[in-house]
């Protein structure tokens, strides 16, 4: 299995340095969005007492010709702190703390998804919007190879593995223990996770959030598992569809509701949303990966647990649909309903504000409006 060389440095001897005390000062690792819209970038600096609020948190700034997002000339880019979270690898009192990125004019920079995301998660905010998002992500060595798949061949079928136990069903559940505790020692509201239908490939859900507070706890919790895997020699992708043929891909299904879906008879309003989306679906394609849609035609081919990208669906518990509204929502005739279309390395900002602007701002055609 290929892993990385610095997973077998000596994390024991890493761990007598890690104890040492740190005095009155505190390391604030900053973490931003890179200029591809799924990469993650951070960097550390120390600050003289312990961060009680985000503004107590300085800005900061990057070289953004090194990461997608300037050109050498011109490349200083400002890190503006917009969430906080405890540091689960440094420990209290050290924080996490997630950036949005501005232009050298302080214009935000094209990634920078968050800013509007803000605006209208405010413009909503008495609706309460509630997220729920399920991250799939594949675990692979560092020569791109599912992690625990023979070298030279192939697993056996996809069935066994989902929700698997079992040293010939399940592939890494260290990682999955590791990263879901360092989210709960976090402050990130990580609420489960299982084993995926592809070997080497899990999940884990997020939610309920509400408002901007859904992109924060799971970019923060992305971020996690990338460094919970660098300790480990391996490597998390959320590609959405990592191995071609029958393999099933994988995505971040998005759950959504407001305060008028979660009361009795919500189901109407669940259905006047779903009836929006459909005559919406080429705006929300767009939207819900980082390539426009390219990235997801490679998922979303109408097998494998999908709907077909070009056409919009919706049921009542099929997850071949669009859209799914969970057969207990439909019993109980209120809840909520859950968006199978965005991939797994969409940018939860833009899935979140697409569903506002489309279910609840009323807003048509293929371009968003400018508030």
């Amino acid at each position: 299995m290929a892993t990385s060389a610095s997973a077998s440095l000596s994390k024991t001897i890493k761990q007598q340095y890690m104890e040492l005390p740190q005095g009155d000062k505190v390391q604030a690792m900053y973490i931003w969005v890179d200029g591809t819209g799924e990469g993650l970038r951070c960097k550390t600096r120390t600050l003289d007492f312990e961060p009680k609020s985000i503004e107590d948190l300085p800005e900061w700034n990057f070289d953004g010709s090194s990461t997608y997002q300037a050109e050498g000339s011109n490349s200083d880019m400002y890190l503006i702190p917009a969430a906080m979270f405890r540091d689960p690898f440094r420990k209290d009192p050290n924080k996490l703390v997630l950036c949005e990125v501005q232009k050298y004019n302080r214009k935000p920079a094209e990634t920078n998804l968050r800013i509007t995301c803000k605006k209208v998660m405010e413009m909503v905010a008495d609706q309460h919007p509630w997220f729920g998002m399920e991250q799939e992500y594949t675990i692979l060595g560092t020569d791109g190879h599912p992690f625990g798949w023979p070298s030279n061949g192939f697993p056996g079928p996809q069935g066994p593995y989902y929700c698997g136990v079992g040293a010939d069903k399940a592939y890494g559940r260290d990682i999955v223990e590791a990263h879901y505790r360092a989210c709960l020692y976090a402050g990130v509201n990580i609420c489960g996770t299982n084993a995926e239908v592809m070997p080497a490939q899990w999940e884990f859900q997020v939610g309920p959030c509400e408002g901007i507070d859904m992109g924060d706890h799971l970019w923060v919790a992305r971020f996690i598992l990338h460094r919970v895997c660098e300790d480990f020699g391996v490597v998390a992708s959320f590609d959405p569809k990592p191995i071609p043929g029958n393999w099933n891909g994988a995505g971040c299904h998005t759950n959504f509701s407001t305060k008028e879906m979660r009361e009795d008879g919500g189901l109407k309003a669940i259905e006047e949303s779903i009836e929006k989306l459909g005559k919406r679906h080429e705006y929300h394609i767009r939207a819900y990966d980082p390539k426009g849609g390219l990235d997801n035609a490679r998922r979303l081919t109408g097998r494998h647990e999908t709907s077909n990208i070009h056409e919009f669906s919706a049921g009542v518990a099929n997850r071949g649909a669009s859209i799914r509204i969970p057969r207990s929502v439909g019993q109980e005739k209120r809840g909520y309903f859950e968006d199978r279309r965005p991939s797994a390395n969409c940018d939860p900002y833009g899935v979140t504000e697409a569903l506002i602007r489309t279910c609840l701002l009323n807003e048509e055609g293929e371009e968003p409006t400018d508030y």
